[in-house]
């Protein structure tokens, strides 16, 4: 094939793409997507920004993403630096008063502040907020469930009040609000909140067009290790069967999809982070990628 050809060639393959997101673009224009932020895609550097390019192409594409980040990795190495060792149960990070401490300070003074700063390269876009401002998150004492017994784990908490007027706010305002998952309680308390449910509450509370989670795995397995088939498409009522049987790590994320599409979010999506660009893959293309939880 001639140059010419060749470039006529990438030319048409990009109309083609174009083409086929023109149908998702019709439907999604003007809705609400949230988008849980963390895990891998956090630390690669390409990765962090293409993940700003994507949440700035929604914008630019006519939809309204709202990003709810946690920031394990970065909490980690924070904890280690102060001599605080971390630690888990059922999945959630025992959270005492020393590791509340480290735990606001790098989730709000930190990561929040360095998404603020990728999205707003392309643009004055993002707004950085935590669950304790306007008191956007009202949380309560959350035991850790193991073999059906509740455990203390310490200032971790769950929410049970949203008060989503400042969000609403920004965006009509064409903001993107990044929001750390720290909520305060009606005793005056801070808590540390599982980013996974938070964003799942966030995106009933918003009446979201979809909830995206980003992880570290391509999707929900179907027959974890046997087997690295991912399950594409199921509803709620086969994904809450499958529940008792996931890893302590694939629960709360499989948890806040079941949560929210039950709660009235159209659709929820597992994603795999690593994957550059997985947000544009999952919302404008036909094929998708991860798994989608849809109402039964």
């Amino acid at each position: 094939m001639s140059q010419i050809g060749t470039k006529r060639a990438h030319a048409l393959a990009k109309a083609a793409t174009l083409i086929e997101a023109l149908p998702w673009l019709e439907r999604f224009h003007g809705r609400t997507v949230v988008v849980k932020y963390g895990g891998h895609a956090m630390a690669d550097e390409a990765l962090r920004h293409a993940f700003a390019e994507d949440i700035v192409f929604l914008r630019y594409a006519g939809l309204r993403p709202v990003i709810v980040h946690g920031g394990g990795p970065q909490i980690n190495e924070a904890l280690a630096r102060h001599g605080i060792e971390s630690s888990f149960t059922a999945g959630l990070r025992v959270t005492t008063p020393e590791a509340m401490e480290v735990v606001r300070m790098v989730l709000v003074g930190q990561v929040n502040r360095d998404v603020v700063g990728l999205i707003n390269r392309h643009g004055a876009f993002a707004v950085g907020m935590s669950g304790e401002d306007a008191n956007l998150f009202t949380a309560e004492r959350k035991p850790a469930m193991v073999d059906g017994a509740p455990v203390d784990i310490g200032q971790v908490g769950e929410i049970v009040e949203i008060e989503v007027s400042a969000v609403h706010s920004l965006l009509a305002d064409g903001r993107i609000p990044v929001i750390s998952s720290i909520a305060r309680g009606d005793d005056g308390e801070i808590y540390n909140v599982n980013a996974d449910t938070a964003a799942a509450a966030l995106a009933v509370a918003l009446d979201a067009s979809k909830l995206i989670v980003l992880t570290d795995v391509e999707g929900l397995y179907a027959d974890w290790p046997a087997s690295d088939e991912v399950i594409d498409h199921l509803t709620a009522d086969e994904l809450a069967a499958l529940l008792p049987g996931l890893s302590a790590g694939m629960v709360p994320k499989m948890e806040a999809c079941l949560r929210s599409v039950r709660g009235g979010v159209p659709q929820a999506h597992v994603l795999d982070g690593r994957v550059l660009h997985s947000l544009l893959l999952e919302v404008f293309t036909d094929e998708g990628i991860g798994t989608m939880v849809v109402p039964s």
